[in-house]
């Protein structure tokens, strides 16, 4: 059980300044996520009542804050909020040692699987807690975007906000190339030399429990998904997946909607097939972003970053394992 939050006495007035990186930020956004505590409710008063000010003036909650501009914040007094639970050191060494690199602006890691982007619903942290626990004085660190819990490979976290906005302006469009490697069920049929692109709108649900379920549904989100065998296997295929789009649980669901779910899978997933690839020694999903490969306008006049992100031994010693195709 969490314990209650106290109150703290009010906040003198501030004076804020805007780098570049907060420039371009709604005022609304950049306050709600500098006074953490305060309810929303309390930010968009102030902002109405012109109690925040900035370069003197009133502004409303849709103005766009600019570098240099000085932002005053008024006095308050907020909830002080319970401190978040800190990973072990166990963990933090873990994800310590999966950083694959540090750059101006970013970091990748290859995401350990088992381990969750972001605490909430019931976890108390995840990988961007760690690394906050692991980086206390880092100004900036976020999730660029997300990976399941089960699923391993290369993460990206942002370092900077102008970099962020970058980034996700990539993944909104074709700008960012993402790979993953899955092992599926069953030998794969497709087009020339078996290329197969899965076009199939996903939609999200919550079943009676809580459960999070996404089913292919023409009512749902655009979801393309390119898949390419890479080895063949007696029974399972591994294959390539190149995303188009970057929907929650996709390669999952479009690999099932197929006739080809994903090793381990327990969700989605073949019940017969798992229990067979367990006793090869699988304990978990068989799906890894391999790599990552996008050109960063905001560093470098637009220079391609190329990341990639080896298997696991426990997914080497599987494909090492199974019996290869006739």
């Amino acid at each position: 059980m969490m314990p209650p939050m106290t109150q703290i006495p009010p906040q003198k007035a501030r004076i804020v300044e805007v780098d570049d990186d907060r420039a371009g930020q709604r005022i609304d956004n950049f306050l709600l996520a500098s006074l953490k505590g305060v309810p929303k409710s309390r930010v968009y008063r102030m902002l109405r009542k012109g109690e925040v000010r900035v370069n003197k003036g009133r502004i409303k909650a849709s103005y766009r804050l600019q570098s240099g501009d000085a932002v005053r914040i008024p006095p308050l007094r907020v909830a002080e909020e319970p401190s978040p639970a800190n990973p072990g050191a166990r963990v933090l060494a873990r994800i310590e040692a999966s950083i694959l690199t540090e750059e101006k602006g970013f970091l990748v890691l290859n995401k350990p699987s088992g381990i969750a982007v972001h605490g909430g619903s019931g976890l108390s942290y995840g990988v961007i807690e760690a690394l906050r626990a692991l980086r206390p004085d880092a100004p900036y660190l976020e999730l660029v975007h997300r990976l399941d819990r089960e699923t391993s490979g290369c993460l990206l976290i942002a370092t900077r906000r102008s970099v962020l906005r970058e980034l996700h302006r990539l993944l909104r469009g074709e700008g960012m190339d993402k790979r993953y490697l899955a092992l599926v069920k069953g030998q794969w049929s497709g087009g020339e030399k078996g290329e197969r692109r899965v076009d199939a709108p996903l939609l999200k649900n919550t079943l009676k429990s809580g459960e999070r379920v996404v089913t292919v549904h023409p009512e749902g989100k655009p979801a393309v998904s390119l898949f390419r065998p890479v080895r063949r296997f007696a029974d399972a295929t591994l294959v390539e997946v190149k995303l188009l789009t970057g929907r929650t649980h996709q390669i999952r669901v479009h690999a099932a909607s197929i006739g080809h779910p994903i090793a381990g899978d327990e969700k989605y997933g073949d019940a017969a097939f798992n229990r067979q690839m367990k006793e090869h020694g699988l304990r978990r999903l068989f799906l890894h972003a391999r790599s990552l490969a996008f050109p960063l306008e905001a560093l470098e006049g637009g220079q391609v970053h190329e990341f990639s992100a080896p298997l696991g031994e426990e997914l080497e010693a599987l494909l090492a394992a199974l019996p290869r195709a006739c």
